[in-house]
């Protein structure tokens, strides 16, 4: 599976969020993600994709949460 496919299934799976609304451009904010939603989107995409993401910082948009996952 694709890493947007995962994050996107994350997004549907825990908030709600139509899969076909979310693309790599996609803000967080344009999709309602607050600080708090972010944390546990993190949390469960480590626990998903079994990395250890650290503390990424400066990510505003679907598409740079992907390219910082797959850096790992």
């Amino acid at each position: 599976m694709a890493t947007i496919d995962t994050v996107k299934e994350v997004l549907e799976e825990n908030l709600d969020i139509n899969p076909e609304t979310v693309s790599d451009d996609s803000t967080f904010d344009s999709l309602g993600i607050d600080s708090l939603d972010m944390v546990e989107l993190i949390c469960d995409l480590e626990e998903k994709c079994d990395v250890d993401f650290g503390e990424p910082e400066g990510l505003k948009t679907v598409g740079e949460l992907v390219e910082y996952i797959d850096s790992l």
